[in-house]
This record gives C-alpha cells, sequence and structure tokens, in this order.
C-alpha cells in the first residue's frame, strides 16, 4: 500500500488531514486514472456517503473533483457502504464512492473508491491513483466536457429488492431490534426488515450528523443488549456506522460475535450444497472455537490476514462463496462484492426460521475459548520476528496447549507493537501464556 490509501481507503480527521481539497484531488485523479485505462467513453461515478455532518462538505468535493475530470455524477444520497458498491453494478457506473468512517468516531471520515461492478480497486490502480494525486492535473476539460450531476431516486427500493431477493426466506413471527448506529442503516435497515416479514424494534436510528457511533452500534453493545430484553425480543442486531458489517445478540441478551454469525451461515450453505468447495474463509483473528466447529462438520477453514481485503481477495482468487471476520464483517461472493451487514443479519434471520432454532442455539457450535490479546511495545518489530528466544517460547507455549488453545503472534502495520494473542482452556491460563510471552517480546 502506499501512503494515502489504507487497508480501506483514504482515512483521517475531517477538515484536518483529510481536507476538501484533498478529496476533490483523489476524486478527480480517480477519474484520470481510469480514462487512462479506457478513453471509450464519459465515465460515471456513483457517490454515497453515511450521515456524518462532515460528509456534506466532503460530498461537495468530491462530486467537484469527479465533474472538474470529466466524469458524470450520480448522487445516491446515505446509503451503507454495501448499498453504494451494489448501485455501482447496478447502474453499470465506472466508479464508486463512499464518504465514510465506518466504525470511526464522527469526527474522522474516508474515501472508499469501487470499481466497475462494485468491487474494491486492486492495489494497482490505488498506486496510480496515489501518483495522480501527487502530480495533479495537467489540462481539465471544458464547455460540454465537463461532468454533469443526477440524483437518484430508486436506490432504497433498488437495494432493498436485492436483498430480499438474495434471502428468499420471509422472517414472519420474528422479532429484532435493530441498532443502526445512528448511521446509514438507519434510513434503510428497519424498512427492509419489516418488508422480509419481520416485527422490527429500531434503535440509535435517528442520525444528525453528529451522533453516529456514539456509545451505538456495532461497537458499543451494552444498549442493545438491555433493548432485546426489554421487548423479550428474538435478537438484536447491531450495525456499525456504514452498515457494511453486523454482530447479534441473542434473546438472552448474549452476544454473538462474527465468528459465530460465520458459523451459522457456513454451515447453512454447506447443509444446502451452496458452501463452494466446502470451504469457509477467516481471518487468523477467528477464535479457536470457529475452526473446531468447521472441523467437526467436515468445513475447510482458509485463514487470510486480518483485513476484509484479504478475505476478499481469497474468496475472489478461489472462488468461494463465503468468508468473514471476528468483526461481524462477512462476505456472500454470490450476491455482495463487500461485506454487507444487512445481507448478514437477514442470511442469519432466515436461518433461525428454516430451522426452528433460536440464535442462541446456532450459534452454540462454536464454543468460544477464552482469548487474551496483549499489544507490546517495541523498538523494532523486525528484530522480534527474526529472534530466537521469542521464536522459542511460541514453540514451548504451542506444546503446553497443544489442540485445546493456540497462540499467534502480530506485528501492528503501523506501529512499533506486537500483538500477542493466546486462546487457552481457561481465561487464566490465556492470560498466563499472553504475559509471559509478552515479557518475552518486550526484552528483544
Amino acid at each position: 500500500m502506499g501512503t494515502l490509501f489504507g487497508t480501506d481507503g483514504v482515512r483521517g480527521l475531517a477538515n484536518g488531514d483529510l481536507s476538501p481539497e484533498l478529496a476533490m484531488a483523489v476524486a478527480g485523479a480517480a477519474v484520470r486514472v481510469l480514462v487512462a485505462h479506457d478513453a471509450s467513453h464519459r465515465p460515471v461515478a456513483v457517490v454515497g456517503r453515511d450521515p456524518r455532518a462532515s460528509g456534506e462538505m466532503l460530498e461537495a468535493a468530491v462530486v467537484a473533483g469527479l465533474t472538474s475530470a470529466g466524469a458524470d455524477v450520480l448522487l445516491v444520497g446515505v446509503l451503507p457502504t454495501p448499498a453504494v458498491a451494489f448501485l455501482t453494478a447496478s447502474y453499470g457506473a465506472d466508479l464508486g464512492v463512499v464518504l465514510s468512517a465506518s466504525h470511526n468516531p464522527m469526527p474522522d471520515n474516508g474515501i472508499k473508491l469501487f470499481a466497475a461492478g462494485g468491487r474494491k480497486l486492486p492495489d494497482h490502480l490505488e498506486h496510480e491513483i496515489e501518483a495522480e494525486v501527487a502530480t495533479g492535473p495537467t489540462d481539465r476539460p471544458v464547455g460540454s466536457l465537463i461532468g454533469r450531476v443526477h440524483r437518484a431516486d430508486d436506490v432504497v427500493e433498488r437495494y432493498g429488492a436485492h436483498l430480499l431477493g438474495a434471502v428468499p426466506t420471509r422472517l414472519d413471527g420474528l422479532h429484532v431490534v435493530v441498532d443502526c448506529a445512528h448511521g446509514a442503516a438507519a434510513f434503510v435497515a428497519p424498512e427492509i426488515y419489516r418488508g422480509a416479514g419481520a416485527q422490527v424494534t429500531a434503535i440509535a436510528a435517528e442520525p444528525d450528523g453528529l451522533n453516529i457511533n456514539d456509545g451505538v452500534g456495532s461497537t458499543h453493545l451494552d444498549g442493545l443488549v438491555a433493548a432485546v430484553r426489554e421487548a423479550g425480543a428474538d435478537l438484536g442486531i447491531a450495525h456499525d456506522g456504514d452498515a457494511d458489517r453486523c454482530l447479534a445478540v441473542d434473546a438472552a441478551g448474549e452476544v454473538v460475535d462474527g465468528d459465530q454469525l460465520l458459523a451459522v451461515c457456513a454451515l447453512a450453505m454447506h447443509a444446502q450444497g451452496r458452501l463452494r468447495e466446502d470451504t469457509v474463509v477467516a481471518t487468523v483473528m477467528s477464535n479457536l472455537g470457529f475452526h473446531h466447529a468447521m472441523r467437526d462438520a467436515g468445513v475447510q477453514v482458509l485463514t487470510t490476514a486480518v483485513g476484509d481485503r484479504y478475505v476478499l481477495e481469497a474468496l475472489r482468487a478461489q472462488g468461494l462463496a463465503l468468508g468473514g471476520e471476528q468483526s461481524g464483517h462477512i462476505v456472500f461472493t454470490d450476491a455482495a462484492t463487500t461485506g454487507d451487514g444487512l445481507l448478514t443479519a437477514l442470511h442469519v434471520m432466515a436461518c433461525m426460521v428454516e430451522t426452528g432454532r433460536t440464535l442462541a442455539e446456532l450459534a452454540g457450535v462454536v464454543q468460544r475459548l477464552p482469548q487474551t490479546l496483549v499489544n507490546v511495545p517495541v523498538s523494532d518489530r523486525a528484530t522480534v520476528a527474526a529472534s530466537d528466544a521469542v521464536a522459542g517460547a511460541v514453540a514451548d507455549a504451542e506444546t503446553l496447549l497443544g489442540d485445546s488453545g493456540r497462540v499467534l503472534l502480530r506485528p501492528s502495520g503501523t506501529e512499533q507493537l506486537v500483538r500477542v494473542m493466546v486462546e487457552a482452556g481457561t481465561q487464566q491460563q490465556a492470560d498466563t501464556i499472553a504475559a509471559d510471552l509478552a515479557k518475552v517480546v518486550a526484552a528483544v
């Protein structure tokens, strides 16, 4: 990756390091790069955002950048990131742009780019866009060659029909509480779940531009737990700010994480013969209990580095149908090109209806092992990776744990930190082994 794009687009403090000038430059550069690869037609870009206040400012800058480079713009308003990816493909657009910082706090914002078909931009195009931002335009279109701006008016209906067609099972009789994080889900999730037949109680569904992710959503589940218990609902669904992921809460208020949701969906698709190659993609952070559940069901697990980018790359390279992360970012490649929290929730609720089982019963297939994560500051991550002392300590820990646990040392991608993760049969054992390994790492 270059210095501008991170693992999920360009992100930073809105009007700080992510300025309108930068947003305009990135948008214009993206169009010029696309035209350089295919100048056969006038490019079209779909632009959407989450409801944070800075999105209004950055949307204007992005539209200016796109149109000044000669692209026509289709504004779709406040929508989940996966909806913009879908609409990029549905409208046959050349580019999709989402202004969102996902689960980050309100002062942040971000720019996510999708290529034609609603797929994430490949690395080489991101590098080309970065280089183009650095050099800037040599000339600009004028007159009739300047891009025009149009506003789409059928986006919720189009996206909703897509989701309900991808999960045709009706949800009649199911009561769900949905936490919309005062984010993009607030405008679509309750309506789509009701359209599927569910009884819906919506919370954190009144975005004002300032309250997105503020003590609510998939990173703050206490409010959802309380609401599910108070309503006597069958389950709760929590989205993040741009609704590309979801976590859940069962009827008793117990949290169901992304590993468990992925397992529920994987086993359902496996039973239906829809899990291609009988394989699911997960990251190295997935709990060992998930791996045990998949092994016992005869499902293979293909493991990637942390990040939805790597899950997507593995799914595409291997032609697989399902993958995801512990954070609740789950991808169904038969219906989506990126993680979609609403699609995930519909699949999980459909499993409940189809089997007649509660979410607790379905999620119980994953017996999560106690997990401890310690962030260890180091002077040089490479030195730690090459250390014989560290390798020996890890080997000793793995021998001690056997098949009942595991050890993972992962260098941070942005800081001089090494993350020590230990899973074990008991929390005390996980804590002890993690602390011992952290001491070895810190001493290198």
